[in-house]
């Protein structure tokens, strides 16, 4: 593919950006660190409002203990909007600071509290383990939403590309183990179909940077110990698979319109809107996966920040600017 698709505020940092492809159990290790050292190479407003803390939660039944990041404003007033944020990495690489700076703007600018997941990774860890210690931490969320000085009511459910996959499927579980309520869920490029670039071809210049079809392939291997598009795969591992979408939570969907995750992210949109589920949509043009994260200042990438900034506002009933 040419590289003029890409977008002109978006060619430069090519050369430079970490790329998954040819993802291994042999590379693994050096793309884990490669991933962190990118993310750490990127400038970030201090955001001095805001207070971090570490610590462990409850994990699910005869599991560790599920370690989280708490964010939340040092002049916070109590009964704030929660959002628990599940990171990206491909369920395979990553932490929480891999989205720091994100859950650091939100805090600022919204006033949120953010509950940030550190899950379990593949392949030491396959399914269900990441999506299951996500569901502790969201009912640990809210079982002590007093302590933390949050709405009950008001808990959204987020992330981004792995972890918006997650999200999607954090959804679909809570809505199926009705313990706790979501009033939102945050889908930012999110891997949803283990089938992409496997039994399911996307068209052919989505996925050639950044994240391509080779590392989806490894990553979805990696996470349901079989081979993606294999019969019988749970919509709690990938929430594509899922056929009823009815009870869910409003959706944000956002993603670029070079991403490998653009085929499977407009077809999962217009099947929520399809079962009633109030679904916004915001496509970057020539734009590839995890954009914004690399190149924050780039007028697009604050386009698409503005975007699913305005929808929390807009679901957790906060003043539009």
């Amino acid at each position: 593919m040419p590289h003029n698709t890409v977008a002109p505020e978006f060619r430069a940092a090519l050369k430079v950006l970490p790329s998954f492809d040819g993802l291994s159990d042999q590379t693994l290790a050096q793309t884990r660190e490669a991933f962190i050292t990118a993310i750490r190479g990127v400038k970030v407003a201090p955001y001095v409002n805001v207070e971090v803390r570490n610590r462990t939660v409850p994990g699910p039944s005869g599991a560790p203990d599920v370690p989280v990041v708490i964010y939340s404003p040092r002049t916070g007033h109590g009964n704030a909007p929660a959002l628990v944020y599940i990171h990206s990495g491909g369920i395979v690489s990553g932490t929480p600071e891999v989205d720091d700076a994100r859950c650091r703007d939100l805090v600022n600018e919204l006033g949120i509290v953010i509950v940030s997941v550190d899950y379990r990774l593949a392949p030491e860890a396959p399914y269900p383990a990441a999506i299951e210690d996500c569901h502790a931490a969201l009912k640990w969320v809210h079982a002590n939403a007093a302590g933390l000085s949050i709405d009950p009511a008001r808990i959204a459910i987020g992330g981004d590309s792995a972890g918006g996959g997650l999200t999607a499927c954090l959804a679909l579980m809570a809505r199926d183990r009705a313990e706790v309520p979501v009033c939102f869920q945050l889908l930012i490029y999110p891997m949803l179909d283990d089938r992409t670039g496997t039994t399911v071809m996307p068209s052919p210049e989505l996925g050639e940077y950044i994240w391509t079809r080779s590392a989806n392939h490894y990553a979805w291997n990696a996470y349901l110990g079989q081979a993606p598009g294999s019969e019988g795969v749970s919509e709690y591992a990938a929430a594509f698979r899922a056929t009823d979408l009815s009870g869910l939570p409003p959706a944000y969907i956002g993603v670029g319109s070079l991403d490998l995750f653009l085929d499977e992210d407009l077809d999962y949109a217009k099947r929520l809107m399809a079962a009633g589920i109030p679904t916004e949509v915001c496509v970057i043009p020539g734009a590839y996966h995890v954009f914004d994260v690399f190149i924050p200042e780039a007028p697009l990438s604050r386009i698409f920040r503005e975007s699913y900034f305005s929808a929390l506002k807009r679901e957790f009933s906060l003043p539009q600017e």
